[in-house]
């Protein structure tokens, strides 16, 4: 198996975490936190019997009431970065890895800017986006996927993402009445995948095979994702993701690092500097290219006014970074359920504060959800649990 760059584990031990709002505080000096280094990996070959440690020690992060009672609760964990990479929030286990799934995509979506193939091949911002998408296979997501592979002289048969039907309900119904059937296009990964292509037909290897851990291409993937983490990937290897791609898993807190130096880097002049700012830009400047219609990442990306990144990724994962601050969050819900994730992290923007009026009033949609029966009545509510996040 090729191996990583070894890095330190960047987790911090900490007796006691300061409170949520001081971490906006751009004068609070770097405090000195010991540094351990946790190898622990959840991808292992021979894979273990579940740890419920993890889960049993996380606390509820979001509650489900029904008539003013708690009907169900999803525990999670949380981290908070600082534009140092400095960890000022954990809330439950951030040290234990977990695979972040598609949250990882505008970190993997550097290689493409780092390695010029971004620029060989004319990529937009549009297709940038894309590349950092989970996108619902609408129209212009297929447009621009198209447009893209015919650029390289590919089409949906290069793709190892496979088919699968729209995420968005409307358009699977409409692709049925016509009898259309998706392609690998489809898929809410098929900008990642047509990245990965690009970078490989730049570098000069095979574009058979590039999902693969030991391919060229995933190799500089992987050495950013470890750099950018702080964590060494190389334990027990890849897993392999729900479309092909190799799968890593970090620790929480290493991924809210990522995120906040992903934000931050953006206000210096080197090359992952310049490669993070056009990421991030082309992310706020299309963001419904980033998921569609109803989804929660466009939905916060466009009402956060270019102040507010947020990624989405499988099985509870999601992430974000306030560019003005230098910060990164990370949330993971333990059963994996994808509607506390949007809760969770809406109540921590919330919390941080400092935002627009319009992009608090869509926040507030998702903090505080009325559920609904059937007939449209008002029958409950999703909400933070009492004390979240601190």
């Amino acid at each position: 198996m090729v191996k990583m760059k070894p890095a330190p584990n960047a987790c911090a031990e900490r007796n006691r975490l300061p409170a949520f709002i001081g971490l906006l505080s751009r004068s609070t000096p770097t405090p000195k936190y010991p540094r351990i280094h946790d190898s622990r990996m959840a991808c292992c070959r021979e894979a273990p019997r579940v740890n419920i440690g993890r889960s049993m020690t996380n606390p509820v992060a979001v509650e489900v009431l029904r008539n003013g009672r708690i009907e169900s609760v999803h525990p999670g964990a949380i981290a908070v970065c600082d534009a140092q990479g400095q960890l000022r929030l954990a809330v439950g286990d951030v040290k234990t890895p977990i695979f972040p799934r598609s949250a990882l995509k505008p970190i993997q979506a550097l290689t493409l800017v780092e390695t010029g193939a971004a620029d060989a091949f004319a990529v937009t911002g549009e297709e940038l986006a894309l590349a950092c998408a989970s996108h619902n296979g609408e129209a212009k997501h297929i447009a621009v996927a198209t447009d893209w592979l015919a650029r390289l002289e590919l089409d949906a048969r290069a793709l190892a993402c496979g088919p699968h039907w729209s995420l968005s309900e409307p358009v699977t119904l409409a692709m049925a009445r016509t009898g259309s059937e998706p392609s690998a296009i489809h898929n809410n990964c098929s900008g990642k995948h047509a990245g990965m292509l690009t970078t490989a037909r730049h570098v000069g290897v095979d574009v058979e095979g590039y999902e693969a851990p030991d391919h060229p291409v995933q190799i500089k993937i992987g050495e950013t994702i470890s750099d950018l983490t702080d964590h060494d990937l190389d334990v027990a290897g890849p897993a392999v993701d729900g479309f092909s791609a190799p799968a890593y898993a970090v620790p929480l807190c290493g991924l809210a690092r990522a995120f906040s130096q992903l934000s931050h880097l953006n206000s210096n002049s080197d090359a992952r500097a310049l490669a993070s700012q056009r990421v991030t830009s082309a992310m706020f400047a299309n963001p419904f290219l980033v998921a569609g219609t109803d989804r929660y990442c466009t939905n916060v990306i466009e009402a956060g006014e270019g102040r507010v990144l947020v990624k989405t990724g499988a099985e509870g994962m999601m992430v974000a970074a306030l560019p003005e601050i230098g910060v990164g969050v990370a949330v993971k819900i333990d059963d994996g359920a994808r509607r506390p994730t949007e809760t969770a992290m809406a109540t921590i923007f919330l919390e941080i504060g400092g935002l627009a009026e319009r992009t608090r009033n869509t926040l507030r949609k998702y903090a505080a959800a009325t559920t609904r029966n059937w007939r449209g009545q008002v029958v409950g509510m999703i909400r933070a649990a009492s004390g979240f996040p601190s």
